[in-house]
């Protein structure tokens, strides 16, 4: 089938590479012209595991190509895939949803005949309906189309097997048409035992919105057990395994650490705090999560207050911007937060990561406090204190000898629990994990 995906970021960008993959005929559109052209060159404008040799094989293919022309894009596509941005709101954690009405727009005034404009990006339940209104007062009604709801469950890191081997696919639509297009879009997935979920578009929409703020909640969860654990004493990898083999939790995200980050779960979190409240809806218990998050992130900049007794004039190491590993999506990281912490208190920071370190620096801007490293362990240089932020495989084989030929203090603030306690106080360091 002929497919166009409006929005070449992380989520069309893969999406619409992995529909090339199984054998469609893609057409990725974005206005950035300096995005196309790379992509056109076989270059990719994210760090994503895989990603790379399959847009220069399918390119290579003739299956997949770029374009700054959205219109014509839309125009000789069957199946139209809207991955733009949703960013929230600063202050409300409302979804803005102006790209998804821009893209809705242009699909209305380039629509020549039967098209389904799928809204692959995450929006709050209840804009399918206002983007069939948009589209159908762009088109002035001259053409039938159908809206369907097809959000993405792409993990980074892992973005290109979870599309290709999903745990679901699912579809919302509201006619017998669109779901019948939109099975044969996705039949190659299916054939390999994939469960494609046929549903409304709302309950799509929701699905969405609840599976990462569930997600959101068990690692919550677990922080706060980590944090009693604390004080009451125990060790929250024991009490994580032991939870882990009930089949009706499971083991997945119930592993403590310094809070959750990235472009999905905090965003989502909070549009669907907001969505709530429009409908008089109260979701207190997202609310807590949100807040149990934010304080979670601030935890080693607590352990290294009681260690150092003060931070100021202090030379504190940081492993890890990204807000996790394989990535170097560095949006809502904890790093940002730790770093903004420490600096107030008048520590400096000297900072590594393996990928993300210029993906960082747009969002701590400039700041005389803060420098990075090149190397991993130059990091460490005459530090008083070293921080682990991000689970990088690298961070986990830590080389004590190097570190304690390097840094100035004894004390490690594991905010992964990547490492082993014995083995870091064994090599004469202050250990402090979360909850261990």
């Amino acid at each position: 089938m002929k497919l166009a995906f409006i929005g070449t970021g992380y989520v069309g960008l893969v999406s619409g590479t992995c529909m090339a993959e199984i054998g469609h005929e893609v057409v990725c559109a974005d206005i950035d012209k300096k995005k196309i052209d790379k992509l056109k060159r076989g270059g990719i404008p994210i760090y994503e595991f895989g990603l790379e040799e399959l847009v220069r094989e399918n390119l290579r293919q003739g299956r997949l190509s770029f374009t700054t022309d959205v219109g014509k894009a839309i125009r000789e596509a069957d199946v139209i895939f809207s991955a733009v941005g949703t960013p929230p709101d600063p202050k409300t954690g409302e979804a803005d949803l102006k790209y998804v009405f821009s893209a809705a727009e242009i699909f209305g005034k380039n629509l020549n005949g039967y098209k389904i404009f799928v809204n692959k990006s995450t929006v709050p339940v209840g804009t399918a309906d206002r983007v069939r209104e948009a589209i159908a007062r762009a088109s002035d009604g001259k053409y039938e189309f159908d809206v369907v709801s097809n959000p993405e469950f792409l993990r980074e890191g892992a973005a290109v097997k979870d599309f290709l081997n999903p745990d679901r696919v699912i579809v919302g639509a509201d006619s017998e048409r669109a779901w019948e297009i939109m099975e044969k879009v996705y039949r190659p997935i299916a054939r390999s035992g994939r469960p494609v979920v046929l549903t409304d578009v709302k309950s799509a929409e929701i699905i969405k919105y609840a599976s990462n703020a569930f997600l959101a909640t068990k690692i919550s969860f677990i922080n706060e057990i980590s944090r009693f654990i604390d004080k009451a004493g125990g060790n929250v990898k024991e009490v994580s395994r032991g939870m882990g083999f009930d089949s009706r939790i499971g083991s997945r995200f119930l592993y403590a650490g310094i809070g959750y980050g990235g472009s999905c779960f905090p965003k989502d979190v909070k549009a669907l705090i907001h969505t709530g409240k429009e409908h008089g809806m109260d979701f207190t218990i997202l609310e807590a999560v949100e807040k149990a998050n934010e304080r979670q992130k601030l935890l080693p900049v607590a352990h290294l207050k009681k260690s150092l007794k003060t931070l100021k004039g202090k030379k504190i190491a940081l492993w890890g911007l990204s807000f996790k590993p394989r990535t170097d999506d560095a949006r809502e990281s904890p790093a940002l937060s730790i770093i903004e912490s420490l600096t107030k208190a008048g520590a400096t920071v000297t900072a590594f990561d393996p990928v993300a370190t210029e993906n960082a620096k747009t969002f701590i801007g400039r700041n005389p406090r803060v420098k990075y490293a090149a190397k991993q362990y130059d990091a460490t240089d005459k530090a008083d204190a070293l921080v682990i932020v991000t689970e990088w495989d690298e961070f986990r084989t830590a080389d004590y000898a190097e570190l304690a030929k390097r840094m100035k203090g004894s004390v490690i603030v594991d905010g992964r629990n990547i490492l082993e306690r014995e083995e870091a106080e064994a090599a004469g360091f202050k250990y402090f994990g979360i909850g261990v």
